[in-house]
């Protein structure tokens, strides 16, 4: 029995440890005659205060002067504080009475550059923020946050010997004034020094193409982290480490500082007893090289890389009401040899469509957006009025600008054997194009704001040997933005044309079809295009498609959806009327991506008048 009560009494005891201190010990503060953030920084500092390490008198005290103590940072230095502890023990929260007294005032700001800062633009900015001004009220956290930003901007921008020649608060709580002080001495600006390389499978000066500055140009640490980014962009490395080389002997990473005295009249004081001074006489800041005498020192940057895998494969499984179950397995190869070239391999597997392909990149001088592509593909479909095979081999050189737009210059031929309709014939195709796209988004599994782009054109002719002559063009532009916290707008338009002498020539992977989970809802996977007299799908010679979604967050990751489609493929510009369908929706942010889920009503068909739509994945 003995023995059973106590090892009770030692399992409460571990429970009542392993309580949060805060939920058990914390006494709650009352403040009276002070309010705003004064009054939330008393609070603040009498947060956790322990009552049972403390009798009651020595509890009081120590509310008193913690509250004393954060009052000063919003420039009250005399204020009369009254402490009241609530009966019971230990007492249940602490009634502080407070008289402010006077609040001290900004006599005198006297913010000074020396060294090289004084021709760099942002110091100056940082000072000009300041929010206080002479005749302000005196708060201690502007003070500290502008040197905290003066600090960052030394080593953002490579004044690795910066200090502070001066740093003082001088606070006259009997003249009720404040005067501040803060002169930066930066000592030189470093340089980018010469850039050493190690632990690379990639020719080296491959990599220095991607550097964004070059040795001598003045240092900035957002540069290297933008070098840092396109190493890792290029998937060619496992970890990659970009750092300036700093000379450990002169490394003094801790800000040094004598500290703050403070020198504050006691509780009832006479008002023009003490100066309280604030002061910070001594060197703050970081030396991260050895003081040299030359004009423009330089740092060394060191960059480790270790290689990534030279395979990898991957596997996804999805479904979607237009092709049923789908599977794709993909291997890639990052790198394939010290000059990065790289080879991707693609399988998918639906019941109407199965294709298998690659692609072989080249990069050139800048790897992330100059390259040639060499692109293979086989195909089969069979669906509905549609029955292909087509083999395609494609060479491209790809662009990609400044300003986030891809553009592609390609010469693609393709073997189609193919039956569309009453159509059945076997061409060879030989046929240049150009094509232009833009992605942007903010949160690419469900943007809160992105739109995607697409424009491209393809011209086929006899000249060169190909058994049909067409000029195609396409475009489309989706668009997402959302407003407010709780609501999204997904807009989208598609747009296509053929110009051709012979469309029966045209095989079905370029023609025009309308209808589907990504199209026009309400209709059948690629149901929409003009028919032959025994109605069957022919597909279009253009395609006009619109969409326009309205979503709205239900609750958390759960949206509703309501949205209107139209469009159809055609024969000719200004067909008599539009396929249009209508519905509602659900979405999902699951953890493997966005699920969309939609009943839509189709106008135009008389034989459904409801469809299910189903799809796994992002809009765009």
């Amino acid at each position: 029995m003995e023995n059973r009560l106590a090892l009770r009494l030692i399992a409460a005891t571990l429970m009542l440890s392993l309580l949060p201190a805060s939920t058990v010990l914390a006494i709650e503060a009352r403040v009276e005659g002070l309010k705003g953030d004064p009054a939330a920084n008393v609070r603040h500092y009498l947060d956790g205060l322990d009552e049972n390490q403390y009798s009651r008198s020595r509890l009081e005290g120590e509310s008193r002067r913690r509250a004393a103590e954060a009052m000063r940072a919003y420039g009250y230095y005399e204020p009369k504080i009254e402490a009241r502890l609530a009966e019971g023990e230990p007492p249940e929260y602490v009634e502080l009475i407070i008289d402010p007294g006077p609040r001290v005032r900004i006599e005198t700001l006297d913010f000074r550059l020396e060294g090289d800062a004084r021709e760099d633009p942002p110091f100056q900015e940082a000072i000009d923020d300041f929010p206080l001004t002479v005749g302000d009220p005196l708060v201690h956290a502007p003070y500290d946050s502008l040197r905290g930003r003066l600090a960052n901007l030394s080593l953002e921008r490579g004044y690795f010997e910066w200090r502070y020649a001066d740093r003082r608060m001088e606070v006259r709580p009997f003249d009720e004034s404040a005067r501040l002080y803060l002169t930066l001495d930066s000592g030189p600006r470093y340089r980018f020094g010469d850039v050493s390389i190690s632990g690379s499978h990639i020719e080296p000066d491959r990599l220095r193409r991607l550097l964004p500055f070059t040795p001598g140009a003045p240092y900035l640490a957002g540069e290297l982290a933008t070098f840092n980014q396109r190493l890792g962009q290029t998937e060619w490395f496992r970890s990659v480490t970009v750092r300036p080389r700093l000379e450990s002997s002169s490394l003094a990473l801790e800000e040094r500082s004598p500290g703050w005295a403070e020198a504050v009249a006691s509780e009832g004081g006479s008002r023009y007893g003490t100066t309280a001074r604030v002061s910070a006489a001594g060197l703050g800041g970081v030396t991260a090289l050895a003081a040299r005498q030359e004009e423009h020192p330089s740092v060394p940057i060191d960059v480790k890389v270790a290689p990534a895998e030279r395979h990898r494969f991957e596997v996804g499984v999805g479904y979607a009401t237009d092709v049923g179950p789908r599977l794709r397995f993909s291997w890639d190869q990052p790198w394939i040899n010290r000059y990065g070239h790289g080879l991707d391999h693609d399988l998918y597997l639906s019941a109407p469509q199965q294709r298998f392909g690659g692609v072989y990149t080249l990069p050139l001088d800048n790897p992330l957006r100059d390259s040639y592509r060499f692109q293979y593909g086989l195909s089969h479909k069979d669906s509905d009025d549609t029955r292909s095979l087509e083999a395609t081999l494609e060479g491209a050189r790809r662009w990609e600008f400044e300003n986030g737009w891809i553009q592609h210059l390609y010469v693609r031929t393709t073997y189609e054997d193919f039956t569309q309709g009453n159509d059945s014939e076997q061409v060879l195709l030989l046929y240049p194009g150009m094509r232009w796209s833009r992605t942007r988004t903010r949160n690419p599994t469900f943007p809160s704001w992105g739109d995607h782009q697409r424009l491209s054109l393809e011209i086929s002719d006899g000249l060169w040997g190909s058994d049909a002559d067409f000029v195609r063009m396409t475009g489309e532009s989706r668009w997402i933005r959302k407003i407010g916290t709780d609501n999204r707008v997904v807009t989208g338009l598609g747009l296509g044309a053929i110009e051709t002498s012979d469309f029966s020539l045209i095989p079905p992977s370029l023609r025009f079809f309308a209808g589907g989970d990504n199209s026009v809802r309400g209709y059948g996977y690629e149901s929409l295009s003009p028919r032959d007299d025994e109605g069957n799908l022919t597909g279009g010679q253009q395609l006009l498609t619109y969409s326009l979604e309205w979503q709205h967050r239900v609750t958390g990751d759960w949206w509703g959806a309501a949205f209107v489609d139209t469009g159809d493929a055609f024969e000719e510009w200004g067909p008599d009327d539009l396929k249009t369908g209508a519905g509602l929706g659900v979405r999902w942010i699951s953890p493997v991506g966005p699920i969309r889920l939609d009943i839509a009503h189709p106008f135009d068909d008389e034989d459904n008048s409801w469809r299910l739509h189903f799809a796994i994945g992002p809009e765009f």
